[in-house]
C-alpha cells in the first residue's frame, strides 16, 4: 500500500501534521519536537491520540453518504456522482479510493499512538487505560469501516516503527473479516472496563458535561463491540455489550425525538457524532450533505417554491436525494402515526407544500442546515446512537427465539415514535419488523447499506424497492461491497485481488 510505504521515513512529519490539525481539542503541543519524544507526559499522549481523529472528516461526506444511504431500499439520488448510479469497478474506485486511504492512515495513526502509550512511564494506571481504550476505539472504528465497506481487508495491530514490518505490512493480503472483527472485539472487550463507564472519555470534561467534545470512550468501545458482534451473529455479545450500554444510558423514553436533527449537537441519546463548526472568517470544519437533503433553491430564501426562512437565502443546494416510494407510503406513510416523519421527510414547510413532488418528498428537516452559507454544513452528523443499540439487541434476541424480550427492545423504539406495541406472529415476521424499524428510526445515519449487506439481503432488496433506473441498470451482486482500487492491488505486489469483481468481467 503505497500510503504506508510512505509512512516509516514521515513519522515526524506525520505526527506533527497530527497535533497541528486537531485544532478542535485543546492541547499544549510546544514542547513536542521529534518522534522520539511525543510520549512523555500525558498532554503529549493526548495530543496524537487527538490526530487519530482526524481522517474521520475525509470519510463523512456527501459521497460517503451517497455509498451507504442511497444505494438501498430505502432512499436514491439521481445525483452526476458516480457512486449514486453504482459506476464502480476496481480500475474506477470512486468514494472507495478515498474511504481506503483515509481508513488506513487513520489505522496507522492509531497503532503509533496505542505503541507510544504503553511504552509512556510517565502515564497514572487510569490516564493510560483511557488514552489506550480512545485510541483502541478510534483503530476499531477505521476497521469496522474498512470490513463494511471492502468486506475482507488487510489487518495488522502493530506500530510500522522499522523496515522490515513496513515491507510486510505493504504486502499483506486480504483477511477474513470476521476474524478481523473477532480480534478487535478481543481488543477492546479488555480496556473497555477499565475506564469510567461514562457517555465519552471523563478527562476533557471540565465543566461537568459528559458529551463535551465527544471524545470516544466506554460508551464507543461497548457500541463498536455490538456492531461486530452483529456483523459475526455472536448475538449473546451483541446482548452483552447493549447491557452495558443500557447501565450508561438508561431508559431511552427520556431522550427526545427533537434531538434527532443533525442541526443539534453532541445530544445527550448520541455515542458517535461527526463533529463539524462554521465561524464565518474563521475556523472551518465543515461538510456538504446538506446540500442534497435541502429542497432546492431558486432565490433568496426560496425553496422549490416556498419561503423557508431558518434555511436562509445563501444555501447552496444540489440534485437532491429521495426516499424511495416503498418508504415513504408503506414503512413511514404521509398520514401514519409515527412521530419522526416530520424529521425523516418533506412534502411541505408551514403548510405550504412544495411544487414539483408528485411521488415521493424531499429529505426532511433531521438534515437541513439552518442558514448555511454556501454549502459549508456545519451540522454534526449522527452516526452512533443508543436506539441503534437497543435495535441491535433486539435483533440479537429474536435470532435467539426470545421474542418476549426482543419485542419489548423493539418497542422502545416504536413507543418513542408514537407506534403501538407490536404483536408477535412468527419470527420470521419479527425479524422484518426489526430490519423495518432500522430504517425507520436510522434513516440517513450512515448505515442502510451496511445492514443490507450484514442481512445478505442488499442486491434483492435495491433490485426490488429502489426507484432509480440507472442503478438497476448497473447493479451486480458484487457490489455489495466495493472493489480494493486497483492501485493497491498492484502496491500489494497482487497480494490483494478482486476476485469477486472480475466474476462480472470488471
Amino acid at each position: 500500500m503505497k500510503l504506508m510505504k510512505k509512512f516509516y521515513t514521515m513519522a515526524a512529519v506525520t505526527v506533527l501534521a497530527m497535533i497541528g490539525t486537531s485544532c478542535s481539542l485543546e492541547e499544549d503541543t510546544s514542547s513536542i519536537s521529534t518522534p522520539d519524544n511525543f510520549f512523555r507526559n500525558y498532554t503529549e499522549c493526548q495530543s496524537v491520540v487527538n490526530g487519530c481523529y482526524i481522517p474521520i472528516k475525509s470519510i463523512y461526506t456527501y459521497q460517503y453518504f451517497l455509498a451507504v444511504e442511497c444505494v438501498t431500499d430505502i432512499m436514491y439520488c439521481p445525483s452526476g456522482t458516480l457512486d449514486a448510479q453504482l459506476d464502480i469497478s476496481p480500475v474506477k474506485p470512486r468514494f472507495g479510493e478515498t474511504m481506503w486511504k483515509q481508513c488506513y492512515l487513520g489505522v496507522q495513526r492509531s497503532n503509533f499512538a496505542i505503541a507510544g502509550i504503553e511504552r509512556c512511564t510517565n502515564l497514572s494506571e487510569a490516564e493510560k487505560n483511557q488514552l489506550l481504550c480512545e485510541a483502541k476505539c478510534l483503530r476499531a472504528l477505521y476497521y469496522w469501516h474498512l470490513t463494511c465497506f471492502f468486506g475482507d481487508v488487510p489487518f495488522y495491530m502493530e506500530d510500522v516503527e522499522n523496515t522490515a514490518r513496513l515491507l510486510k505490512v505493504a504486502q499483506l493480503g486480504r483477511m477474513d473479516a470476521d476474524a478481523t472483527r473477532t480480534a478487535l472485539i478481543a481488543d477492546l472487550k479488555a480496556v473497555a472496563p477499565l475506564v469510567p463507564q461514562l457517555k465519552t472519555n471523563p478527562f476533557t470534561n471540565d465543566k461537568g458535561d459528559v458529551n463535551k467534545q465527544q471524545r470516544f470512550g466506554a460508551a464507543m468501545a461497548w457500541m463498536l463491540i455490538a456492531k461486530f458482534a452483529a456483523w459475526n451473529n455472536e448475538w449473546e455479545e451483541v446482548i452483552e455489550a447493549v447491557g452495558h450500554l443500557e447501565e450508561i444510558y438508561g431508559d431511552l423514553g427520556q431522550y427526545s425525538l427533537d434531538d434527532i436533527p443533525f442541526r443539534y449537537k453532541n445530544t445527550p441519546e448520541s455515542i458517535f457524532e461527526v463533529q463539524h463548526s462554521y465561524t464565518e472568517g474563521g475556523l472551518t470544519y465543515v461538510s456538504n450533505l446538506a446540500c442534497i437533503m435541502t429542497p432546492p433553491r431558486s432565490k433568496d430564501d426560496i425553496y422549490d417554491g416556498v419561503q423557508i426562512p431558518e434555511l436562509g437565502d445563501q444555501a447552496k443546494t444540489w440534485q437532491s436525494a429521495y426516499p424511495v416510494v416503498d418508504f415513504c407510503q408503506n414503512l413511514m406513510p404521509r398520514r401514519g402515526l409515527d412521530l419522526r416523519k416530520s424529521y425523516t421527510y418533506a412534502w411541505e414547510y408551514n403548510g405550504k407544500a412544495f411544487s414539483k413532488l408528485v411521488s415521493r418528498p424531499y429529505p426532511g428537516p433531521k438534515f437541513w442546515c439552518p442558514n448555511m452559507k454556501d454549502g459549508n454544513d456545519d451540522n454534526n452528523y449522527k452516526v452512533f446512537r443508543y436506539a441503534d443499540a437497543l435495535l441491535l439487541k433486539a435483533e440479537a434476541l429474536c435470532e435467539l427465539k426470545q421474542e418476549t424480550e426482543s419485542i419489548r427492545y423493539l418497542n422502545m423504539t416504536r413507543n418513542r415514535a408514537g407506534l403501538p406495541d407490536y404483536e408477535f406472529r412468527t419470527y420470521v415476521r419479527l425479524a422484518k419488523e426489526i430490519r423495518d424499524e432500522r430504517a425507520r428510526e436510522l434513516f440517513g445515519e450512515f448505515q442502510r447499506k451496511y445492514d443490507l449487506v450484514r442481512w445478505d439481503i442488499w442486491y434483492d432488496s435495491v433490485c426490488d424497492l429502489n426507484d432509480y433506473q440507472t442503478i438497476l441498470d448497473n447493479i451486480k451482486p458484487c457490489h455489495r461491497y466495493y472493489p480494493i482500487p486497483d492501485t493497491q492491488v498492484v502496491y500489494s505486489k497482487y497480494n490483494l485481488d478482486n476476485k469477486e469483481y472480475a466474476q462480472y468481467g470488471m
